[in-house]
């Protein structure tokens, strides 16, 4: 028993892992025919660099930086048509290159390319990025570009190259009935490969008013999945969109490349390394700024807080 458990382990080690190998965790099974989280760097050695993600924020440790101010979505709002795709690992929607962000304190105007979902198991966590240790039942993420980049794989060569918008869902006890054309059309799509065209529908539908966006994290960090390029502008909203358990439900119908329940389509959440998360703070939230100093020099006397400071914030 014990020969026959070394020889296992030596031909698993061996293995060869080729891109197109990669899975979650919920995918890998004993006779590792993928290469789970842990093993990505062996897919692409981008996934063991120092600024990976998705990652826990810790909100008492991050910054407030007055420089955050509201974006600029631009064609947010426009009804468009989109091809939907389950991909083997996600869904994911494909959109026109006419949807913008700019503002943010980002470094340029960037484009939209498309969007895509992580979620967990039976409405359980789901999300990929933590909020002081906690999993929220989803996330979206809106990744962009740079104007002079045509696709993702020319778009990983520096930092600030790619933009993404990350929301987080939360379960509400009523149906969100903008999301319907989104859910109602994963029944097609049910196989890996498998695509169907979304008529009709826009950006805002998926996500918290727009008014209301003012509020998010920001750090530098990477792709969530392989190649795990170092190129990301993350911005995660602090607002929520509702999603009720028997629409995260609908999700359990999709199966990944193998043939499994495509469920626990996260990555864990990678160190820090030192980087620093900064927090916009939102405009005339001057209140929240003032309890948000305040969480992050609890460790401090609060004399040492000059009042300048707090009349200054409150602006």
């Amino acid at each position: 028993m014990l020969l026959a458990r070394i020889l296992f382990l030596i031909v698993s080690s061996m293995r060869i892992v080729s891109g197109s190998d990669w899975c979650y965790q919920s995918q890998v099974t004993c006779n590792h025919t993928c290469a789970g989280p842990e093993e990505w760097g062996v897919v692409s050695q981008h996934c063991n660099g120092r600024s990976q993600s998705p990652v826990n924020i810790v909100t008492s440790r991050m910054l407030l930086d007055e420089r955050l101010a509201p974006f600029h979505f631009i064609g947010y709002e426009e009804a468009f048509h989109g091809r939907l795709i389950n991909t083997g690992h996600s869904v994911q929607l494909d959109l026109p290159s006419s949807i913008r962000i700019k503002g943010g304190n980002m470094a340029a105007e960037y484009k939209a390319v498309q969007l895509h979902l992580h979620w967990g198991k039976d409405g359980g966590p789901g999300s990929e990025h933590t909020v002081d240790g906690e999993k929220f039942p989803m996330e979206m993420h809106i990744v962009h570009i740079k104007e002079e980049y045509k696709n993702l794989s020319q778009a990983s060569g520096d930092h600030t190259d790619m933009a993404v918008l990350g929301f987080f869902f939360q379960e509400s006890k009523s149906a969100n009935k903008k999301l319907d054309p989104l859910l109602n059309a994963l029944k097609y799509i049910t196989q890996p490969t498998k695509s169907t065209t979304l008529k009709g529908v826009s950006l805002e539908m998926f996500m918290p008013p727009l008014r209301n966006m003012t509020k998010y994290f920001r750090y530098d960090g990477s792709l969530t999945t392989p190649d795990c390029a170092e190129a990301v502008t993350w911005s995660l909203f602090e607002n929520t969109v509702p999603i009720s358990m028997k629409q995260l439900a609908l999700f359990a119908q999709l199966q990944f490349s193998n043939g499994k329940q495509m469920v626990q389509t996260y990555r864990p959440v990678q160190p820090l390394n030192g980087r620093q998360v900064f927090y916009s703070g939102g405009r005339r939230a001057g209140l929240n700024n003032v309890l948000l100093i305040t969480s992050v020099l609890v460790s401090t006397t609060l004399s040492c807080l000059p009042l300048f400071t707090l009349l200054h914030l409150d602006k």
